[in-house]
């Protein structure tokens, strides 16, 4: 359970370490040169049209969206926030972004992709652009009546109420915060990763957005954020299968020249599936996939998973023999053979009546079973190459394959 929560948290490792720089980065702004002082107060305006240029590179509309965002906060931050003498508690630019940008990261974070100028990216930006005209229209003209209500105390603990930050926007913000960590750790994605990585700098850049320095580095790695998990999201489509996400045959092809000259190589096949999917439905057979990719993903002897191509898939075992490896894959195939597949009631009723009264009976759920046959080779005289290897042990796959199937050959 602890190695699960572990790996769950992996996909954080990147904004944490933008963030954990930026930090440690900050004591050392104060002595740059001049020059380099005011790229500093430039960098978030680059970086961001890096990071769109790429999100519109790779369709990616909610990055791009954040991104928008929290350039115009920026933006209007250096020019009608920082450096003036206001009180920030009464500022309406202040209040409507510390409220309001939370909020839509959130909703970012549960929108699915759907691109830039597809019609529903063009109909969110104008989700966006009505957005800022009410909260404009609001905060303008109703702003004095309305600052009861943003000047609410709720008694919060002293970590949970900044110097700047009102408490009704950091309450709004909280639950905005659980719900992209929530969808982040869930998912697994960089690009929520990397919302949630933008949504903490822009709460330390508001925090301290009388510190133009504090600001300017927090607001720079929030869009580095965002721009780099767009970059590894791109990685992910080019090198992970997207239905398995194990590694993809491209991925397998890179990993083949740094194997050294100690090295095994399986190849796995699940048998019977073109039977299997005409039996049960293409569904049906996607879920054996996700559910073998899911067993082979956690092999043992520093084995690497790959998906290869329909129904078989690669291990590759960096500095190992084939008799090393051999008892790791006879668990995996025995693991798999005992899986048992709960399958949908294909039955289902026609009427809702009818539905409803076998809703409420007691079924038990048919369920079906797949076995899978391996073959595994090592680097040897005569086996020069990976792809020589990779030859080896397909022909001992189908070895395996012509003895009875759901077995190992090595």
């Amino acid at each position: 359970m602890f190695v699960q929560i572990v790996n769950r948290l992996l996909v954080l490792i990147v904004p944490a370490s933008v963030l954990l720089a930026a930090s440690l980065l900050l004591p050392k702004i104060a002595g740059m040169a001049p020059e380099r002082h005011e790229l500093l107060f430039l960098a978030p305006y680059l970086i961001t049209a890096l990071g769109m240029f790429l999100s519109v590179h790779f369709h990616r509309g909610r990055p791009f969206m954040a991104l928008l965002l929290l350039v115009f906060f920026y933006w209007v931050s250096r020019h009608s926030l920082i450096g003036r003498s206001l009180e920030l508690s009464l500022n309406e630019l202040y209040q409507a972004f510390v409220l309001l940008i939370p909020v839509n990261i959130a909703l970012i974070t549960i929108m699915r992709e759907r691109g830039i100028l597809s019609p529903a990216g063009r109909l969110r930006f104008l989700f966006l652009a009505v957005q800022m005209f009410v909260a404009f229209w609001f905060f303008k003209y109703n702003f004095i009546a309305f600052l009861p209500v943003l000047a609410i105390n709720f008694g919060l603990p002293a970590f949970m109420t900044p110097d700047l930050v009102p408490q009704p926007a950091m309450l709004a913000g909280c639950i905005a915060y659980i719900v992209v960590a929530g969808l982040t750790i869930y998912r697994q994605t960089p690009i929520d990763a990397g919302l949630l990585g933008a949504l903490t700098a822009f709460y330390v850049a508001c925090n301290w957005i009388t510190n133009p320095d504090t600001h300017a580095a927090f607001s720079t790695a929030g869009a580095l954020i965002l721009t780099l998990s767009v970059l590894r999201d791109s990685y992910n489509l080019a090198f992970r299968d997207d239905m398995t996400n194990l590694r993809s045959r491209r991925s397998l092809n890179e990993s083949l020249s740094g194997l050294g000259r100690r090295y095994a190589i399986a190849m796995l096949d699940v048998d019977h599936f073109k039977k299997f999917n005409d039996t049960y439905g293409h569904d049906t057979g996607d879920q054996v996939l996700k559910m073998v990719a899911r067993k082979i993903a956690g092999v043992g002897c520093g084995g690497k998973a790959f998906r290869y191509g329909g129904e078989e898939f690669t291990i590759l075992f960096p500095g190992r023999c084939a008799k090393d490896v051999i008892p790791e894959l006879e668990n995996i195939r025995k693991e798999i053979a005992e899986y048992r597949l709960a399958l949908r009631d294909v039955e289902r009723p026609k009427s809702g009546k009818e539905g409803k009264a076998r809703r409420g009976a007691t079924r038990e759920a048919p369920y079906v079973s797949v076995t899978i046959s391996i073959g595994v080779a090592e680097r040897a005289e005569g086996l020069a190459t990976p792809e020589e290897v990779i030859k080896a042990a397909d022909t001992l796959l189908y070895k395996a394959k012509n003895r009875g199937r759901n077995q190992v050959c090595g």
